[in-house]
């Protein structure tokens, strides 16, 4: 008997992850999912975007519009800053990241100091926006490289 044929690829497992972990998110209009991944292929730590433990959802703002801090932009953590901050393992240098969203950034920064070399991305949707811009220009400054995930086209179903 041979080995089956269909199987998903690497790049499709792990940002499968990431989306399955954008799935945590409270946000209701984005979520965010990502997973770091080791050498060996071996996922090391997700995240999604939210409020910090110990700050309950039900007590700060989800609106995109109005006074900054009636906005959830000074409280939320994106999904790269979680994951990176939710390993506990040691060093992150030389790993990927996988992420449903291209980093802004701030998150930009931080993959950079955790010594993460590669960031696969599924949407760009801010593509050309000033805190996109910096993000790929940082990252080609400290060599990370990135690339779009490629869309197999296949639809995984999960009856939970």
């Amino acid at each position: 008997m041979n080995k089956r044929e269909d199987y998903i690829s690497w790049d499709e497992y792990f940002m499968g992850v990431s989306k399955l972990s954008g799935f945590r998110s409270k946000d209701p209009n984005t979520q965010v999912g990502a997973c770091i991944v080791g050498k060996d292929n071996r996922i090391l730590s997700m995240g999604y975007n939210g409020f910090p433990n110990g700050c309950p959802d039900e007590d700060f703002p989800w609106a995109r519009e109005g006074e900054e801090l009636e906005t959830k932009y000074p409280y939320v953590t994106h999904g790269e800053l979680n994951a990176i901050l939710n390993y506990r393992g040691g060093s992150l240098e030389g790993t990927k990241l996988y992420v449903s969203l291209f980093p802004c950034n701030e998150c930009a920064k931080a993959i950079i100091q955790a010594g993460i070399k590669t960031v696969v991305y599924d949407s760009d949707k801010y593509n050309g926006t000033p805190s996109n811009i910096a993000a790929k220009k940082m990252f080609d400054a400290a060599g990370v490289t990135y690339y779009q995930y490629q869309r197999a086209g296949r639809k995984i179903e999960l009856n939970l």
